[in-house]
């Protein structure tokens, strides 16, 4: 490892070797050669003088790059498509003269970068069916536990452990549906010139425009896409990559509303993210058990959700056909949110695979609210059984409801609003009674045929379409 040199953490500690290798130089470079030996085959079978020895000498050298001639020749042109355009010459002597042949530096710059963002957004999607394959497992393992919800952070009426990982889980089948909208959309740029006439183009074939509209066919076929971009200036729209970037923006949202829940689920005892044998919760308090990986879901994903705002600008910035001021900006936020989002979801899918759960702590925490939650079936209960006011007894559930309360908040007691209850003559029920109708199951609704429905029809037909994705078992750095 290099000490005195900035390495971006998230090359160095987060993304996967999978996707470091995806907006790597080196896949930039290969895909560039790849893009020439398309021009050249598409040109030569439109007509142009082009020989399939010089087609197979290009070949013959797609995968063998001269790095340190290109590097040379860049000290002394200043541009990386001309140095890598003469790098590729000394290698392919013979059809030097027709490499990049009419074409623009955005014909392999924009084309690659289509290529490479389209080819990161498959491996995302292949890592959030992980997280899905992973999190259904959880939900359907505990779809019958139940557990104290919360609106605003406050008790509420009980769901099932089981039920409340299918949210986590219908945020992240919006996700994948947007990735799959997006991948559904793929097209190149194609070879479009200098402002986006084609006039190079037309030029080379004789003013034969049926010619230049096949070229861009060609091009796309060849890469295998179904077709370009009908219109665009030099670049394709910027539009494009805000678009990306808000497909992955919207996975960092759905990552980070699951670890922000972890991480209060964990502070309540009730859930935990896997914790090493060996692992190190704080410097100073050695019993500590922080939510680290959470945290840091969490992190990345304000990162991401904040690196969106640069496809904004950029796209809202270009003016007219092209500008350069999108270049440097590019370099940082696409390949980096492809990075973040990538690590983002390692982290989730190792967090879900090994989630913690702590039936009893969830139980007492439940048992502790739900006297206040059964008052209206007790009052109901008592109005059939005998036939009492109805309002009458509202009321002195309301007191004994205060009272009780008192006794949690302010003295620091145990909740004894069921002794009240019995002891009130206006119920007629005694502590026994009242203990069989506070079962928890009774107070869950349809939480747990919900999360039977819902893994059934919405997570297993997903699951059987990516049957043949790998799950993914990341190396993480705890």
């Amino acid at each position: 490892m290099v000490k005195d040199t900035y390495e971006s953490p998230l090359s160095a500690r987060y993304a996967s070797k999978e996707m470091k290798y995806i907006f790597s130089p080196d896949k930039k470079f290969r895909t560039w050669r790849k893009l020439w030996i398309a021009l050249a085959e598409s040109e030569k079978e439109l007509g142009l003088p082009i020989t399939q020895e010089q087609i197979d000498e290009l070949k013959a050298h797609a995968d063998d790059i001269n790095y340190e001639v290109a590097q040379e020749r860049e000290k002394i042109v200043r541009h990386d498509v001309m140095s890598h355009v003469y790098a590729y010459g000394v290698q392919c002597p013979n059809a030097k003269g027709i490499i990049h042949l009419g074409a623009t530096s955005c014909y392999v710059g924009d084309n690659t970068d289509i290529i490479i963002m389209t080819e990161g957004l498959k491996l995302i999607r292949n890592k959030l069916i992980t997280v899905i394959r992973n999190l259904s497992k959880f939900a359907d393992e505990y779809k019958a536990l139940p557990t104290l919800a919360f609106t605003h952070f406050q008790p509420a009426q009980p769901t099932t452990v089981g039920k409340r990982a299918t949210l986590w889980l219908q945020e992240l089948l919006m996700d994948l549906e947007d990735v799959e909208y997006q991948l559904s959309k793929a097209k190149l740029l194609g070879s479009k010139g200098t402002t986006g006439t084609q006039a190079s183009f037309l030029e080379l074939f004789d003013g034969d425009h049926e010619k230049c509209k096949m070229l861009d066919h060609k091009i796309a076929e060849k890469m295998g896409y179904k077709t370009c971009f009908p219109v665009s200036g030099q670049t394709y729209s910027r539009k494009l990559d805000s678009q990306f970037l808000n497909v992955l923006a919207g996975i960092a949202q759905s990552a980070a509303k699951f670890s922000n829940d972890i991480r209060l689920l964990q502070h309540l005892k009730e859930v935990e993210e896997p914790f090493e044998k060996n692992q190190i919760g704080s410097s100073a308090m050695a019993y500590k058990r922080n939510p680290m990986r959470s945290e840091r879901i969490g992190s990345l994903s304000r990162y991401v959700m904040v690196d969106v705002l640069n496809g904004y600008f950029t796209t809202a910035t270009q003016w007219f056909e092209r500008t350069l001021d999108d270049s440097a900006n590019k370099r940082l936020s696409i390949p980096e949110a492809f990075l973040a989002v990538d690590g983002i979801l390692s982290l989730y899918a190792n967090v879900a695979d090994g989630l913690v759960v702590y039936p009893k702590v969830i139980e007492q925490r439940l048992r502790k609210e739900l006297p206040f939650m059964a008052t209206e079936n007790i009052m109901m209960d008592a109005v059939k059984k005998r036939g009492a006011d109805r309002q009458q007894l509202h009321e002195k559930i309301r007191e004994h409801s205060m009272a009780a309360s008192r006794v949690v908040k302010v003295e620091g007691g145990e909740n004894d609003l069921l002794e009240r209850i019995a002891a009130d003559e206006a119920f007629g029920v005694t502590i026994e009674e009242l203990e069989k109708i506070l079962k928890p199951e009774n107070y869950t609704g349809r939480a747990k045929e919900q999360t039977e429905d819902f893994l059934n029809e919405c997570i297993k037909p997903v699951l059987e379409k990516y049957a043949d994705v790998e799950s993914d078992k990341p190396e993480i750095n705890v």
